[in-house]
């Protein structure tokens, strides 16, 4: 791989000895940072100029469905009882693996178009080992950096069949994917799993599914939240099991108590919130002030773009801007005006998509920053002639005027996925066929009209 200096830019380090150099370098030197300073001297570097450009670490989706690609848009105006309904009772019932592979790539190119260097796949529908091996297939045809965490399908039982809550994550499909195809842990794609959690199963198989992600070194991941608990009681439980620690992740966690997260934030759980999502489908307000008042914070993701946008910047914005008007709101109860300051500044909503993301993954030392020995995962965007000019305050501006369609380049371990506003991938407008055809051929069974192949006939 050549040596590459980004030159010029306005570096946005998200490293809390770096800092922002409103106009400094960054030297890639193979998948690793070399340097990151004012000027340096490259010799026989590639020079790629980034002058008008900020120059950041590749963003961080913490939470994301990918499978769901081809269903863009269908879930806009669903509740999360209708999505269930609709989705894990239906559509997902009649996915081929097929189906999954062109989804996860095209979201993972989608992703990594946007400035998203890692992306947390949560794939749970996979019911046969087909499905799961095309979800990664696509993750690392992509070339983006991917933690696929591994779930379960939710179905309706047949007759005769246990409810999903009553079934065990599959030991031998953790060992089969550890075997093979993300044996190597340091590749850019890694294994973690998706489970159900106290809030979806018997007690019994919570207990089973944390040890599991225990005993493999795994990240467990989990719903929080959407109706009455499976298990009452269950996390308590759990917590005296000792079976709760870092490598746990609580995604949503909405109608948790301040005790409880109080009491995972001391063993140090992590948090992923989906803040337009949650707002939008029913789950209740997103956690970030009450985790925060426990000095704490979330990552952050997309959840479903079935439902949304794959933004992050629009993520952030969601997350910072739902947190501020409960804090303003509790201001006026308690007062009758408006606070005298706000309550959240913006950088930390862009350490939500980056380190924070970082750390729930257990990688804070490989990415979610620009540093010397990091992964070159890095963003470029454009400020343009007027979007983002004049730039007073570099993090604020990345966070509020930031957008997706302003990245201009996106290198994954010093590799460029995206290049001068285009894709490296060679034949984009393929897989937007083949995604429309299998959007098209799903939604049939809903007997939803779409119209995405006549628009695909006119690009």
């Amino acid at each position: 791989m050549p040596r590459l200096l980004l030159k010029s830019g306005i570096v946005v380090t998200q490293d809390a000895g770096l800092g922002v150099l409103p106009s400094g370098d960054v030297l890639i030197e193979d998948d690793r940072i070399a340097g990151v300073a004012p000027t340096i001297a490259a010799g026989d570097a590639e020079i790629i100029d980034c002058a008008g450009h900020f120059v950041m670490p590749g963003l961080i989706n913490a939470h994301m469905h990918t499978w769901q690609t081809a269903l863009r848009s269908v879930a806009a105006n669903w509740t999360l009882l209708e999505y269930f309904r609709h989705v894990h009772a239906g559509l997902a019932t009649v996915f081929t693996p097929d189906d999954i592979h062109v989804a996860t790539l095209a979201g993972a190119l989608n992703q990594l178009d946007h400035g998203v260097t890692t992306l947390v796949d949560w794939c749970h529908n996979n019911p046969t080992p087909e499905h799961t091996d095309a979800g990664i297939a696509g993750l690392k045809e992509s070339g983006i950096r991917a933690a696929f965490f591994h779930g379960s399908p939710k179905p309706d039982p047949k007759p005769g069949e246990p409810h999903f809550s009553e079934v065990p994550h599959p030991r031998r499909e953790i060992e089969r994917l550890l075997k093979g195809p993300l044996a190597d842990r340091d590749a850019l794609v890694t294994l973690g799993m998706a489970i159900l959690g106290p809030h979806y199963s018997t007690l019994e198989v919570s207990a089973h599914d944390f040890a599991l992600a225990r005993e493999f070194g795994l990240i467990a991941s989990m719903h929080q939240g959407g109706g009455e608990a499976k298990t009452p009681g269950g996390w308590e439980t759990l917590m005296l099991q000792n079976l709760c620690g870092p490598h746990i992740n609580i995604v949503h966690g909405n109608n948790l108590t301040d005790a409880q997260l109080e009491s995972f934030v001391g063993v140090g759980v992590s948090f992923s919130s989906t803040p337009e999502n949650e707002m939008a489908q029913g789950h209740g307000h997103p956690i970030t002030g009450r985790l925060r008042a426990l000095g704490s914070a979330p990552s952050v993701g997309v959840d479903l773009e079935s439902a949304i946008s794959g933004d992050m910047f629009t993520v952030a914005r969601m997350a910072l801007a739902s947190q501020r008007a409960l804090d303003n709101a509790a201001e006026r109860t308690r007062s009758g005006g408006i606070p005298a300051t706000s309550t959240i500044p913006a950088a930390e909503a862009l350490d939500w998509i980056t380190t924070r993301g970082a750390a729930m993954l257990g990688m804070a030392d490989r990415i979610g920053s620009l540093a010397p020995g990091k992964q070159a995962d890095i963003a470029v965007m454009s400020l343009g002639p007027l979007a983002m000019w004049p730039v007073h305050d570099p993090v604020a501006t990345v966070v509020m005027q930031g957008s997706g369609a302003r990245v201009r380049d996106v290198l994954v371990a010093g590799r460029f996925a995206k290049r001068d506003g285009k894709l490296v991938w060679s034949d984009v407008a393929g897989v937007r066929a083949k995604l429309a055809a299998s959007g098209e051929r799903i939604l049939s069974r809903l007997e939803v009209k779409s119209i995405s192949r006549e628009i695909a006939a006119m690009l």
